[in-house]
């Protein structure tokens, strides 16, 4: 068995630092595949649409829906860092796409939620670029995070008092929980590697808080089939669990296919979210004709 452990230490005033670095990258990326995304599979022009079952605790009561993952990549131009429409231009790179879309059913009303995650199709480990909107009765909220050298620039529009709208900046480096259904799928796979990172909360929510890191280790085991056995057999082959502890933050576990492109199987938190995939497509969704 191997077992690898990484500690990353940020002393500041005796604790843990989230304020700028100069470290731009995680020394965890050393457990991920860097080629993973240079496979040819994603320039195929289609995107892989991934529709699960789920669950997340809304007022108190487990909400069911279904929760869409879109992974595709695009190319972005450095002048406005989103997907170019002009491809004669010197400042072209490719990202890889990850969109999270649910509509989640409460008592009253619904809330909506869309989730954009961009990371650089050669680096599995960075955000490059995260944002998330949020709609319901009582208001919209809005969160941007986009690298901006050695830090992230965060712009918020949030209805609640105190936040308001504004910007700050937030050190780079730390994992976003949000990457992890993508991020955790490049591992170099292996029974009982073990390493720790930062990781900043879910950015999933009405709130526009000030993300905090805090450290989370992750490790891996064989998954035990029976957690897999009502998911449609020709999508499991050798799978993996992935498990996320926190010391303060939920608990999360993530079920891995073993064979490439390593899909998301199944997600369970200890607040309550749930995930089991129920249809799997590659598709150009974005073409009507």
């Amino acid at each position: 068995m191997k077992t690898f452990k990484l500690f990353l230490i940020l002393v500041f005033a005796g604790g843990v630092s989230t304020s700028c670095s100069q470290g731009t990258s995680s020394p965890a990326d050393q457990y991920l595949q860097k080629d993973w995304a240079k496979n040819a599979l994603w320039d195929d022009g289609k995107a892989e649409v991934a529709t699960y079952d789920a669950e997340r605790v809304v007022y108190g009561q487990p909400r069911s829906f279904e929760y869409t993952y879109v992974l595709v990549k695009e190319t972005f131009n450095k002048e406005h860092q989103v997907k170019t429409d002009t491809y004669d231009r010197n400042d072209l790179y490719e990202v890889m796409k990850i969109n999270k879309f649910c509509r989640i059913p409460t008592m009253k009303y619904p809330y909506h939620y869309l989730t954009s995650v961009f990371l650089k199709r050669d680096d599995a480990g960075l955000v490059h670029k995260l944002t998330n909107t949020s709609q319901e009765w009582c208001g919209n909220t809005a969160k941007s995070f986009v690298e901006d050298g050695n830090k992230y620039r965060y712009q918020y529009m949030s209805y609640w008092d105190g936040q308001g709208n504004g910007t700050d900046k937030l050190r780079k480096g730390p994992w976003f929980e949000d990457q992890l259904s993508y991020t955790l799928r490049t591992l170099n796979f292996d029974e009982g590697l073990s390493f720790d990172v930062l990781l900043y909360p879910m950015q999933i929510s009405s709130r526009a808080n000030m993300p905090e890191a805090e450290k989370a280790t992750i490790s891996v085991t064989k998954a035990n089939p029976d957690d897999l056995s009502d998911i449609d057999s020709t999508l499991v082959f050798d799978p993996w669990k992935v498990n996320v502890s926190r010391t303060e933050g939920p608990d999360l576990s993530f079920w891995i296919n073993g064979n490439y492109p390593n899909y998301l199987l199944r997600m369970e938190a200890t607040d309550g979210r749930k995930l089991s995939i129920k249809r799997l497509k590659r598709d150009a969704y974005w073409d009507y004709e």
